[in-house]
């Protein structure tokens, strides 16, 4: 049932991408064509299967909202908006902001994403700080554009600040799932931190001055600029996005020491392997990771540049950006990532889950500043 379910996916995908092939050049105005209607029909695609999935089901009609598919989905799907003439969120959109507000509205009653009766403790730790962390940065994201902060993005927040850990080692950060998969898919707990940060941080109006989470904001602040040098590089790069969004979280310094230790991984082909950002990781069944260009690394990378001021005509960036121009998927729309966990088969339902963010960083990258 699930091989043919994902045929017609895959299937549905291919036809619409091809029907999209002849959509022009692209919104960054690059003469090189990268598809904003190839992307979006492959990142719905993939959302709508994610939410019709026996797996990510959840109680009261509700489903997982993952780091690796549903999140990114989130954060890049609002900005192919122009490049398809809509007006507002399309349905998937929709339908995907109802089940988060869903879940916030009702954080009491709905059940952890792992509770601990059915996956051990400290699951439902865990899941209650991940998903409050993810809560609030998908509304959030939401809102930012119109400049006003919902009631349900800021109870989505207040849920968040409540989840966070006030003493320990972690102190300032949250509870994350682990799943021994760190660095990806999504099991640091720095990660989360510095997403939360991103959450704060990108507010719309004075909410991340508010005398109420003052206190709160310090922890964190302490947790990620204590806890920075001894992170993984991909990490740090995100924790350099996270400080544009928070002032002096990192000082001009330090936020040039990552962006100089991020563009030393370039390769030849101007793109960045996700494996070179992840240290001594090591999969799980023992193959090597795949160390040619992949559009996680590259999309994470470039926006994370972009982000902390690096103009696109700067060298490296720019054949950054090329690379991921040169790099979309023809038949689905999609840029290639690889598991960091074990080989897969790129074309199977796990096997994509790298590509979905990667897929929806590489089109922040390339939308950014447009």
């Amino acid at each position: 049932m699930r091989a043919a379910t994902l045929a017609i996916y895959m299937f549905v995908t291919c036809l619409a991408v091809s029907m999209l092939a002849t959509d022009g050049p692209s919104s960054t105005g690059s003469s090189a064509a990268w598809s904003g209607q190839a992307a979006a029909a492959y990142l719905d695609g993939r959302m709508t299967w994610w939410m019709g999935w026996d797996v990510a089901a959840r109680d009261h009609g509700t489903f997982c909202v993952s780091c690796h598919t549903v999140v990114p989905y989130a954060m890049a799907r609002p900005a192919l908006r122009a490049t398809l003439a809509e007006q507002g969120a399309s349905p998937v959109e929709r339908r995907l902001l109802d089940n988060v507000t869903k879940r916030v509205r009702m954080w009491k009653e709905v059940e952890p994403f792992y509770p601990d009766a059915k996956r051990g403790f400290p699951k439902t730790s865990e899941s209650r700080g991940t998903e409050s962390v993810l809560n609030a940065l998908i509304l959030v994201g939401y809102d930012a554009p119109t400049g006003k902060l919902s009631a349900d993005a800021r109870l989505a927040l207040d849920k968040m600040w409540a989840e966070q850990l006030k003493t320990g080692e972690s102190k300032g950060a949250w509870p994350w799932l682990q799943f021994h998969n760190s660095p990806w898919e999504g099991d640091s707990q720095y990660y989360g931190a510095a997403l939360a940060a991103i959450a704060v941080g990108s507010a719309p109006g004075d909410y991340q001055h508010a005398a109420r989470i003052q206190n709160g904001l310090k922890l964190l602040r302490e947790y990620l600029v204590e806890e920075c040098s001894s992170q993984k590089l991909i990490d740090r790069v995100i924790l350099l996005w996270a400080s544009t969004k928070i002032p002096a979280l990192l000082t001009p310094e330090q936020q040039k020491s990552i962006i100089d230790e991020a563009l030393s991984k370039q390769q030849a082909d101007g793109g960045y392997s996700l494996s070179s950002f992840v240290g001594n990781w090591k999969r799980h069944d023992n193959t090597p990771l795949e160390t040619k260009s992949d559009g996680y690394a590259t999309g994470v990378v470039t926006l994370a540049l972009q982000e902390a001021g690096v103009k696109r005509d700067q060298p490296q960036l720019k054949r950054g950006l090329e690379w991921l121009i040169e790099n979309q998927e023809k038949t689905d729309g999609r840029w290639l990532a690889y598991s960091l966990n074990k080989q897969r088969d790129l074309s199977s339902y796990t096997g994509l889950f790298m590509s979905d963010a990667a897929t929806a960083y590489a089109v922040l990258a390339l939308e950014r500043g447009n």
